[in-house]
């Protein structure tokens, strides 16, 4: 298992992967980056690691990454329900519980959300309220706006 940093416009973000797969993509309090790029990372980490940049710079709307989630079942479907929120838009706990046919389990898939270990690829901060509002985002919800505005911004141009 090997990681990187990616220095991002919303602090740096941790990638921990395999050659395989990727099983983490973090924020993180640090200040500067402490594991560099290197040419010898695993092809997966360097994989994520440009489709970041390629995130933040406004080339890339959906990513393309091998990833390993540990988790239950349910936790699984949450996390795949998440990918299929566009760009640029938003849903709601609801919403989620609703696409994976379990209408009342809507607690849970907050829950769930909350434990999604690849943030961003994973797009958790696409979940606001069903009151329309922001709600509660491990990143911070200073993030969740920042890359709700991003896509936002990078749709309307």
């Amino acid at each position: 298992m090997k990681k990187v940093d990616y220095l991002s416009p919303i602090g740096v973000i941790e990638i921990t992967g395999t050659e395989e797969a990727i099983y983490d993509v973090s924020y993180t309090d640090k200040q500067q980056v402490e594991y560099a790029f290197k040419e010898n990372l695993p092809h997966a980490v360097k994989d994520c690691y440009t489709q970041l940049d390629e995130y933040f710079t406004g080339e890339r709307m959906e990513f393309d990454l091998p990833f390993k989630l540990e988790g239950t079942p349910f936790q699984q479907e949450v996390w795949q329900a998440l990918r299929e929120i566009p760009y640029g838009k938003t849903g709601s706990y609801r919403d989620i519980a609703v696409a994976i046919k379990r209408d009342k389990a809507v607690r849970a898939v907050g829950a769930a959300n909350s434990k999604n270990k690849i943030s961003i690829i994973f797009p958790c901060h696409r979940i606001i309220g069903a009151s329309g509002k922001l709600t509660g985002y491990a990143g911070g919800l200073w993030r969740k706006e920042w890359l709700l505005e991003h896509e936002q911004k990078l749709l309307n141009t």
